[in-house]
C-alpha cells in the first residue's frame, strides 16, 4: 500500500526511531512491502520508516535508474535494519540532495565518501557493506531519518539549497 509521506514541519520526523526487537514478523514484512512500494510510487531513490509516520529503525533504499537522479549509479534494493554507519575515511564530499519529504527542492550536503554500514534484513540476517559515492550518500540520507535528521540541518551553505526548477532550470530552446 501507497502510504502518505510526512513532510518536513511535522514533529514525527524530528524524533529518533525505536530500534527493531521482532524480527521475521508480518508487522514487519508488512511495514517493508509498504515502504518499498511507496518508495517506487515516489521515485524515491529510499525511504525511512519515519517517513510514513513509523518510529522504527527501518530504511530502504535502491534502484537500478532513477529519473530524480539521473547520473547517479545503480544502488542495490536493500532493507536495512538497526543500522550503524562507520566512516572509513575523513573524505568528505558535496553533493546534491533531494528527500520525499521534502518535495520539489534540492540542496547540497556534505557526506563521508566512503562508510561501512552493518545490521539487519528483516529476517534478522545480518548486513555488512562497504560502500562509496551515490550509495554511501544514499544510505547516510536514510539513517539520518532514524536520527530525526533532515538533510537541511546537514547543509553548511544554504545560498545551495532551493526549489529544485529554480537551481536547475531547463536549458532555453
Amino acid at each position: 500500500m501507497i502510504r502518505p509521506v510526512l513532510k518536513m514541519g511535522d514533529a514525527r520526523l524530528t524524533r529518533r526511531a525505536r530500534e527493531v526487537e521482532a524480527f521475521n514478523t508480518p508487522e514487519l514484512a508488512a511495514l517493508v512491502a509498504d515502504m518499498e512500494e511507496t518508495m517506487r510510487a515516489l521515485d524515491g531513490a529510499g525511504l525511512a520508516a519515519p517517513q510514513i509516520g513509523v518510529g522504527l529503525r527501518v530504511v530502504v533504499f535502491g534502484f537500478d535508474s532513477n529519473p530524480r537522479y539521473p547520473e547517479a549509479g545503480s544502488v542495490p534494493y536493500t532493507v536495512l535494519v538497526n543500522p550503524t554507519l562507520t566512516p572509513l575515511s575523513g573524505e568528505i564530499e558535496e553533493g546534491w540532495e533531494g528527500c520525499l519529504s521534502l518535495p520539489g527542492l534540492r540542496g547540497a550536503v556534505p557526506r563521508w565518501r566512503h562508510l561501512r554500514y552493518e545490521g539487519f534484513d528483516p529476517r534478522g540476517n545480518r548486513i555488512d557493506r562497504t560502500v562509496e559515492g551515490f550509495h554511501a550518500r544514499v544510505v547516510q540520507h536514510e539513517t539520518d531519518h532514524l536520527d530525526g535528521v533532515l538533510y537541511p540541518m546537514r547543509m553548511k551553505d544554504l545560498t545551495r539549497f532551493g526549489f529544485t526548477d529554480a537551481l536547475f532550470p531547463d536549458p532555453p530552446g
